[in-house]
């Protein structure tokens, strides 16, 4: 972790549903605002009064969307940080005591001391697209509970009931999946990494959607940064002469559940590089499992790669684009 300009005055902000807890670096205590417009006005006021220059603000289940906005607005340099980010950053420091005003006044601390001048800032137009893919996928979740349902009733007219509410969401399904696309495609940036994504064999439209609205970074990070991000990167566990399991974990969860069919028939049927890797895998004895997750993370890592090359995915020679 590079250190940041010594010059630059950072706070810290830990959200809440309803609240803000705020800390400024270096000054003892903080203040609460409520997490609504009438709160991000007077907080902006407070931080510019007292030389703010970079905040700092755990990304919470897009709870800081609203604080994050008015901030940026404001002027302000604003850094979006990872849970894994402060959760490190309080080991390094020993932390172990929680409470929201310790954390606003950590994440203050972070955010004095490491450089964000190098961090892409966050872009307002996915927190829409964002909010369209994870309803579209709680739809999907609404069917597989009814199809569950399905199975465990006998009786006629409920068995009716439950297939025409399965026939609605797919019919609603497909429709918000068309609408997603269209909004995606009205951005000319967007709509060429959808284009990109979508050369690559086994990426689907669902897939190459989530890529492009839950990885903005897609093409601007190494394949490391990626895999990182999806949480599908490695991680040994080894010391001394123990040698523990390799654990994948952490990040963004939706993103590497829309990966994980594609990643399968891909390395079963579609993806010649995915089906020799995962028989590779398979004759070296490792699991189905390990050998499909390390198609997920290979699936993302050709993903950043077409897009940060600008060239859609080639086997022996161009593929047509869906």
């Amino acid at each position: 972790m590079k250190m940041a300009k010594p010059n630059i005055i950072s706070a810290g902000i830990d959200t809440s549903k309803d609240k803000l807890d705020v800390a400024i670096h270096g000054i003892v205590g903080g203040f609460i605002v409520s997490n609504d417009a009438a709160g991000w006005a007077g907080l902006a006021g407070r931080l510019q009064a007292a030389g703010v220059g970079r905040i700092g603000i755990e990304a919470t289940g897009g709870y800081e969307r609203g604080a994050l906005r008015a901030l940026q607005q404001a002027g302000f340099e604003v850094v979006l940080l990872q849970p894994l980010q402060v959760k490190a950053f309080a080991r390094l420091r020993l932390r172990r005591a929680k409470t929201d005003k310790l954390d606003a006044a950590l994440i203050a601390h972070c955010t004095h001391v490491m450089d964000a001048h190098n961090k892409m800032p966050p872009d307002a137009r996915f927190d829409a697209l964002a909010d369209l893919l994870t309803y579209i996928e709680q739809i999907g979740e609404d069917i597989v509970r009814f199809r569950t349902r399905l199975e465990q009733t006998r009786d006629e007219r409920v068995r009716q009931l439950v297939q025409d509410q399965i026939r609605a969401f797919q019919k609603q399904k497909i429709a918000e999946l068309k609408r997603l696309r269209d909004q995606v495609r009205a951005h000319d940036d967007l709509a060429e990494r959808y284009r990109l994504v979508m050369s690559i064999p086994a990426i689907g439209i669902v897939a190459a959607l989530s890529l492009v609205v839950r990885m903005p970074e897609l093409g601007q990070v190494s394949r490391e940064e990626a895999a990182s991000l999806a949480g599908v990167a490695p991680f040994v566990h080894q010391s001394g002469t123990h040698k523990g399991e390799t654990h994948i974990g952490g990040g963004r969860a939706r993103l590497r559940r829309a990966l994980y069919m594609p990643a399968f028939v891909g390395a079963l049927h579609w993806n010649p590089a995915l089906m020799a890797l995962y028989q590779r895998l398979i004759a070296r004895g490792k699991s189905h499992k390990c050998a499909v997750v390390a198609c997920i993370r290979k699936l993302l890592i050709f993903a950043n790669t077409v897009v940060a090359r600008g060239t859609p995915w080639e086997t022996n020679g161009p593929i047509t684009i869906a």
